[in-house]
């Protein structure tokens, strides 16, 4: 079942793309993209959308646009 929000620590520019649970709602994800132009965010929905079985366009980042902690919604 997909939680309705997740909060997410970001690390970018990492060797390898994972996505690590830490808790019930809590998710530590690396992604091999940079931060500058929004790449890791961008990556960071790919990597959800995989992991979660779902659409790219049912995941929003409702804050921490520019931060590494993020809360996540899925809809």
């Amino acid at each position: 079942m997909i939680p309705k929000k997740i909060k997410v620590k970001v690390i970018a520019n990492s060797k390898e793309n994972s996505i690590q649970k830490i808790g019930e709602k809590s998710y530590k994800i690396k992604v091999t993209s940079p931060r500058k132009d929004n790449k890791a965010n961008l990556a960071l929905m790919e990597l959800l959308a995989d992991f979660f079985c779902i659409s790219k366009s049912r995941i929003i980042i409702k804050k921490g646009h520019k931060s590494p902690n993020k809360l996540i919604e899925f809809f």
